[in-house]
């Protein structure tokens, strides 16, 4: 069954939003940056209170706004501006300002580049804030012709881009909080929803298609039946619980308690998360970017994922990534393991329960 592929949502933070300071020893001398802390001190935020602040500071600031991320150490929210008139506006809203060299809209450009002349299986980009360019990660697949046409097309952006390269694979963790099976696959759930008032769970899109049914064991009796599921561009689906038993919202911790999940939430970069899954189990890290564009290959194209350090494998899939009780997003892939790292993305929930309609129950 062909499913319609919904426009991603663009995060309403510049650039791909809050980031961690202390990300590879980068300072803010490294984007060419300056600060004026004189007259206006930087309020002290919460990750969250950061994240309300960035929104309202880009919808004032326009195109001034270069991206903004979170000074775990301060506590404070940085925002990237091309001017000193923008500098002062952040500095009397309680934000941290910087004058940084590239535009917004010019990692805009350059991400528009890349998606027409280097969209190679095995690579991936999304803008860093703390570093003003656009990260492009080439997984260890990508060599020979195409890592030369890929290294051509990165050096032709010149001060806009930075190439880095992945030990591991970018690939889908199919196979993937606890365990879901269909005919002779597994994946995780991720979240318990509710939709026109029945029970449901959301998992990743590219687990399954609408009309497979799955259990929660190998072989076992069915629990519910897949209604809707997008991938690529999207990477959610929706299955239906058979029956009308009500499911908590909670994910498993793997220690024999349990998280409880009362709402969903937008991920924010230096955010730090955790992640359940029926293979590797609870592991923990960090949001390193929004709006990720991911091609796992074979046409296998995701955008607006959620890049993170926390490490997953084959089986993953579909599982819960949380903050306390917020869930925040639904495992996609990535590259390495729980032995070696890697990097892992997310497909936002608040964006799966939008399109499906569906709640946290």
């Amino acid at each position: 069954m062909k499913h319609r592929r919904i426009p991603k949502r663009k995060a309403a933070i510049a650039g791909g939003a809050v980031a961690a300071l202390v990300a590879a020893g980068v300072t803010f001398q490294s984007a060419n940056a300056s600060d004026n802390t004189e007259q206006f001190a930087a309020k002290s935020l919460s990750v969250a209170a950061a994240g309300n602040l960035a929104t309202t500071l880009t919808q004032d600031l326009g195109a001034d706004a270069a991206g903004t991320y979170y000074d775990a150490d301060a506590k404070a929210l940085v925002v990237n501006v091309v001017d000193e008139a923008a500098a002062e506006s952040v500095r009397k809203a309680g934000g941290k300002a910087r004058i940084v060299e590239n535009t917004l809209a010019e990692l805009t450009g350059a991400r528009q580049t890349l998606t027409v002349k280097a969209t190679i299986p095995g690579t991936a980009w999304a803008v860093d804030p703390v570093t003003n360019k656009v990260v492009v990660t080439a997984d260890r697949t990508v060599k020979g012709e195409a890592l030369t046409k890929l290294t051509q097309v990165v050096k032709s952006l010149g001060a806009k881009v930075e190439l880095k390269k992945s030990a591991g694979e970018f690939k889908k963790f199919i196979a993937g909080g606890d365990a879901i099976h269909s005919g002779g696959g597994r994946c995780s759930l991720g979240f318990n929803v509710v939709k026109d008032g029945e029970p449901h769970f959301i998992t990743a899109g590219h687990c399954g298609q609408a009309g497979s049914e799955w259990s929660d064991s190998a072989g076992g009796a069915p629990i519910g039946e897949m209604v809707e599921s997008q991938f690529p561009e999207n990477d959610f689906a929706l299955v239906k619980y058979t029956g009308s038993t009500e499911h908590p919202s909670e994910v498993n911790l793997y220690n024999g308690s349990s998280q409880a999940i009362t709402q969903a939430g937008e991920a924010t970069v230096g955010m730090q998360v955790q992640r359940s899954g029926s293979t590797t189990q609870l592991h923990d890290g960090e949001v390193t970017a929004l709006d990720a564009t991911v091609n796992y290959g074979n046409g296998d194209i995701v955008n607006g994922l959620i890049q993170t350090t926390v490490c997953a494998e084959p089986g993953d899939s579909g599982g819960s990534l949380f903050a306390g009780d917020t869930a925040i997003g639904l495992t996609s892939g990535g590259s390495g393991d729980c032995s070696s790292g890697g990097e892992t993305f997310f497909q936002p929930v608040p964006e799966a329960l939008s399109v499906f309609g569906a709640e946290i129950g």
